[in-house]
């Protein structure tokens, strides 16, 4: 099979039963990889209403049609299960080595269901599938736990939790470990670390020796040294090649959108301290780049020598760590953010949540909402460095108040009461991300529709739209959801399909056929039907799992507090227009938010 391996590896870690079967045709065709396959398989084999914490939750690790080629920022692979945040669809999406390793073994994706009775570990050598056991790996961090994996297994790829997912933390996250930095990315959002943890599943080790097969070599390695070619010669690639993900930094707090105090404002005071050029200069020291990316956007900083301590290297943080861990807290210091994050990935904690939780306790205490007595004797104001690390720490190890934080922010606004909720900033359960819908209109639809809650990569996030219509920014917002889908299929990087916007579908229309032999993928309609089709099926998981019209909303400090713009206006986001005309191009009713029966039957999905 060109293109795919034609197999999958369902792995049982209550029963220990590992089966090799055939990566169905009609999944294929109609679902492409990655995000599509996860969301197939899932909405058929969990049942509605279940306990994600649950042996009967399953997890999907899945890659895409040009995973292991050479086709440009193709190294991603998706991650899905149901959320233990928010209960609804969970997902995550990360780069680096892991989704072409599991395909040279010989894996279109990989199902993995019950529980463990012990801690475990899978290891994966092409054919040779173990359930191995994880008891002394237990407890350890995720910088203790890759070197050990990888000084038994070298060369292996090995993706694993920290202890935030041992201890069910309902937004710890899986990580990548690899030989040089000791980790490389994160599946950060939706949980997804938690599931692994109450599966008492602590890592996965895969190492494969063979090689994706292509339907047309020479034409197809022709078309990518053209790919290559074009994100050599992108501007904003570059960019990203230099500074990384944080040279957003520099744009958010010029057009007024940098989450400050946890998006009290959006212009921080001391942005000059976490300039791009600032922090370039005073803390990169080298790049690095997951599997058949040109852009190396991956930035590796070494920290400065702090109380005694040694400086050490270290890979990121991205422009949210640095984001919730600075200015969302009230600090410009970005020693303490490397430290921070450092720690977040450690742990196996989403940064953006935690930074997000902690937040909101702050903004709880300042207002008088919770005693000192009641955090632990913390002094809790912006900027208290000191408190923020024992947060972090506490969270972690769902200690003290810590325990009401690891939560996540809606669950412990309804525990604590005493009108929290109004500092409680999540949609859909998961926190909110980066992005302010009183700037940026086509952001806050994007987060308020996106599937697995606050979203800021499954649609448009520019603020080049501002001057456009309702109308035009809900269709903007639709189309792009949909082509976000089929990049999340395929599987490629948001930064040469997003921003920069370097690849369209017709790209993919041309090199699908020759990857894989399938004439069907050379329709552009037919591409963009099946990332529609993607969407819809998840909007169908969650409208099984309780979704309603409400849940498409923001929180009320975006619809009612007005923030200053860069032109010095006042702007509250203006929801209701736009998702109005959203649901109107989606097809779907807009008093239910149900999926209407045309839209269904047009799509395939009313079987």
């Amino acid at each position: 099979m060109f293109g795919y391996t034609g197999k999958f590896l369902r792995v049982n870690l209550e029963t220990g039963k590992i089966s090799k079967e055939d990566t169905p045709e009609e999944l294929i065709e109609n679902f492409l990889g990655g995000d599509g396959f996860a969301i197939k398989v899932l909405y058929e084999e969990l049942k509605a209403q279940i306990e994600p914490f649950s042996p009967e939750n399953k997890i999907i690790l899945a890659t895409g049609p040009l995973t292991g080629t050479r086709w440009p920022a193709s190294g991603r692979m998706h991650i899905a299960a149901k959320s233990p945040l928010t209960g609804f669809w969970g997902e995550g999406n990360a780069g680096g080595y892991f989704g072409p390793e599991l395909k040279f073994a010989g894996y279109d994706f990989l199902l993995i269901e019950g529980k463990a009775k012990k801690p475990v570990y899978l290891r994966i050598d092409n054919d040779k599938v173990q359930i191995l056991s994880a008891e002394n790996l237990w407890g350890k961090n995720t910088l203790q736990v890759t070197k050990i994996l990888l000084t038994k297994y070298p060369q292996a790829q090995v993706l694993l939790i920290g202890p935030a997912g041992e201890n069910n933390v309902r937004y710890a996250s899986v990580i990548a470990g690899n030989q040089l930095t000791g980790l490389h990315g994160a599946f950060g959002r939706s949980g997804l670390g938690a599931v692994w943890g109450a599966k008492n599943l602590k890592a996965i080790v895969v190492k494969g020796n063979n090689k994706v097969k292509i339907a047309q070599p020479a034409p197809f390695s022709k078309l990518v040294k053209e790919a290559q070619r074009k994100v050599l010669t992108n501007p904003q690639a570059l960019q990203l090649h230099k500074y990384g993900t944080n040279l957003l930094l520099d744009y958010k707090q010029a057009v007024g959108e940098l989450p400050t105090r946890h998006h009290t404002a959006g212009k921080f005071e001391n942005a000059d301290r976490l300039s791009t050029e600032y922090i370039t200069r005073n803390w990169t020291v080298s790049s690095r780049t997951c599997f058949a990316c040109p852009i190396a956007c991956k930035k590796i900083y070494k920290t400065k020598p702090s109380s005694g301590a040694p400086a050490v290297s270290v890979e990121g943080p991205e422009y949210h760590g640095t984001v919730f861990f600075g200015p969302n807290l009230g600090i410009a210091d970005f020693n303490f953010i490397l430290y921070a994050c450092n720690l977040c990935n450690k742990y196996g904690i989403d940064q953006v949540s935690l930074g997000s939780a902690i937040a909101f306790l702050i903004e709880c205490y300042q207002n008088g909402l919770v005693s000192k007595n009641e955090v632990d004797e913390l002094n809790l104001s912006w900027g208290n460095k000191e408190a923020i690390l024992s947060l972090i720490e506490k969270t972690v190890k769902r200690e003290g108040i810590g325990d009401l934080l690891a939560e996540g922010v809606k669950r412990a606004s309804k525990k604590l009461g005493r009108g929290s909720e109004k500092y409680a900033l999540h949609i859909k359960g998961q926190e909110i991300p980066a992005q302010d819908a009183r700037v940026n209109p086509s952001a806050g639809l994007s987060q308020a529709v996106s599937a697995r809650g606050a979203d800021h990569l499954r649609s448009l996030v520019t603020t080049k739209h501002l001057k456009n219509t309702a109308e035009e920014i809900a269709q903007q917002v639709k189309i792009n959801e949909d082509f976000y889908a089929l990049r999340d299929a395929l599987i490629v990087c948001y930064y040469t399909c997003g921003y920069p916007g370097i690849f369209k579908v017709k790209d993919f229309a041309q090199v699908l056929p020759l990857l894989t032999g399938r004439e069907i993928f050379s329709s552009e309609k037919e591409l963009m039907k099946i990332g529609e089709r993607i969407v819809n099926l998840k909007r169908l998981f969650n409208l099984r799992e309780g979704l309603t019209v409400k849940d498409d909303n923001l929180p009320k400090r975006f619809l009612k507090e007005a923030l200053f713009t860069s032109e010095g206006k006042k702007r509250i986001a203006q929801l209701a227009p736009l998702l109005n005309y959203y649901y109107q191009f989606r097809g779907w009713d807009k008093k239910t938010g149900k999926i209407k029966p045309g839209t269904l039957k047009r799509l395939g999905l009313d079987r």
